[in-house]
């Protein structure tokens, strides 16, 4: 892979600086700030003691999220997001990719509800989020079994997701928002601990790719997405 240097400093494989602040909110039982680059989101984790319909009187949680944009997380001020089309889609992936990660089954009939709002944009929002809430659904989960909610912690692995893209046929990860909209293909990759996939995401924009260079680019993710759960676990004192 070239190792140019790209206009913000990094080389290609490289991911922008990531933290993440634990119980950055008062109120909910898991709540965290991520940042990663100059993309800012608060996630919450709230407990509820219903479970939606489908899963009353089966002893079975839940997990489920949402995800908003302020008017003001990007340069210009767009409208207040409604829960449809892009927002829907992305509360979705992140839902899913937390059932993925955690054993939702043992926490009784119990969901835990994720709020992901960015509060500032600049690419990656959607993976961010996923790796942001991975960690303030553990605390969540760490709050019930304090409590005595629950009296075993769920089987769980750790994930992340990370964004990449081609552009002249050179594989980027962790694309701020400059790169996303130039990129010749646009790809969103969620994993776990051991390497296993979640989900892939893969679009061509402006042209295609072969085999060859999504063998690279899973590679290529799979090495930040590691890099990211090394982060959380550093944060969770695993």
């Amino acid at each position: 892979m070239d190792q140019k240097i790209r206009f913000d400093g990094r080389k290609y494989d490289e991911l922008r600086k990531t933290t993440i602040e634990r119980n950055y909110l008062k109120y909910p039982e898991g709540s965290v700030l991520i940042t990663q680059g100059h993309t800012k989101i608060i996630v919450t984790a709230s407990v509820t003691e219903s479970v939606p319909r489908f899963l009353v009187d089966t002893g079975t949680g839940w997990i489920t999220a949402e995800y908003s944009m302020l008017p003001r997380a990007t340069q210009i001020r767009n409208q207040r997001e409604t829960y449809r089309g892009r927002s829907m889609e992305i509360q979705r992936l992140i839902g899913r990719s937390m059932r993925a990660a955690f054993n939702y089954e043992k926490l009784g009939e119990r969901t835990i509800r994720i709020d992901c709002d960015v509060i500032q944009a600049d690419g990656g929002t959607r993976c961010a989020s996923i790796t942001g809430a991975f960690v303030a659904v553990f605390d969540a989960i760490n709050y019930m079994y304090d409590q005595q909610l629950i009296y075993e912690f769920p089987d769980y692995k750790t994930i992340a997701a990370i964004s990449l893209g081609i552009k002249d046929d050179n594989i980027s990860l962790d694309l701020n928002y400059v790169e996303d909209s130039k990129v010749d293909v646009d790809f969103n990759l969620v994993m776990n601990e051991d390497s296993e996939i979640i989900e892939i995401q893969g679009t061509a924009e402006s042209a295609t790719f072969t085999k060859k260079k999504l063998n690279e680019i899973m590679e290529l993710g799979e090495k930040g997405i590691l890099e990211l759960i090394k982060i959380q676990k550093n944060v969770l004192n695993l």
